[in-house]
């Protein structure tokens, strides 16, 4: 007998990623086009995005993808993304603010004030910026689904990465008060905690023998991450699989984070 997945076709919907011209929101905007979903490929650099899109189109069709350049450290930048997601795809029904910095490495006690200011803003006010700029979508729609990355970093201090922890589990209460607002009007919000993923951004906690020899002997799944383990969950929590879930912080961490 055939099973329907018709609970995970995402035909028809919007989706709107920031951070997602390679590593996991890539594979996040991946796997949202190819469960049916048209997606806006987001990142800094316009060539990155478009090269993006180019292998998702090819994969499903023309128009699964479009790109569009954004700095998600200036508020008009944001506002110009959102109306190009509109103008060319229509209303937003799924949002996923991947996009973020880190700066800095090393003790909060040295932490220059414009490198805290960075990581704060850019990966706090602006996910907070965005998630209001398209609410009105998915308030209009009656529902819709916004996921923003935080990290298992969220769950303990750090000697070297204090003031990122600090700006993820921020934005784990980010989405819990988003969640609790937008819920009447049936918005899902959730976070997405990634732990050690073999990507470009975390390129200096993953590239040595130590790391390779820990993930291999003390993570549960006995593996570092890749980028294509954040498909599944962007889906799920963008699909009608996840329809009363909000407001959850959910690890994608092979096990590592299962006792915080």
């Amino acid at each position: 007998m055939a099973v329907a997945t018709d609970i995970f076709d995402l035909t028809g919907k919007v989706a709107l990623l920031t951070g997602a011209s390679k590593g996991m929101g890539l594979a996040m905007a991946e796997g949202l086009a190819e469960h049916g979903a048209r997606v806006v490929v987001s990142s800094r650099k316009l060539d990155q995005c478009e090269a993006a899109c180019e292998q998702i189109n090819a994969n499903c069709g023309t128009e699964a993808a479009v790109p569009v350049a954004c700095n998600i450290g200036y508020k008009e930048q944001l506002e110009e993304l959102v109306a190009q997601t509109r103008e060319r795809l229509g209303p937003i029904d799924i949002l996923v603010a991947n996009a973020g910095v880190n700066p800095y490495y090393g003790p909060m006690s040295e932490i220059p004030d414009s490198a805290f200011d960075k990581i704060m803003n850019s990966n706090v006010r602006s996910n907070h910026w965005l998630a209001q700029m398209v609410a009105a979508d998915m308030v209009a729609a009656g529902g819709g689904s916004m996921m923003i990355t935080a990290s298992t970093g969220a769950f303990m201090p750090s000697l070297t990465l204090g003031t990122y922890a600090i700006s993820k589990l921020a934005d784990i209460a980010l989405v819990r008060n988003l969640a609790l607002e937008y819920g009447p009007s049936g918005i899902r919000v959730n976070a997405i905690c990634p732990g050690l993923i073999k990507t470009d951004f975390a390129r200096a906690l993953w590239d040595n023998e130590g790391a390779k020899r820990n993930a291999e002997t003390n993570t549960p799944l006995r593996r570092l991450g890749e980028a294509d383990d954040l498909k599944g969950i962007a889906v799920f929590l963008a699909s009608p699989a996840s329809s009363y879930i909000t407001g959850q912080a959910i690890a994608v961490c092979g096990g590592t984070h299962m006792w915080r």
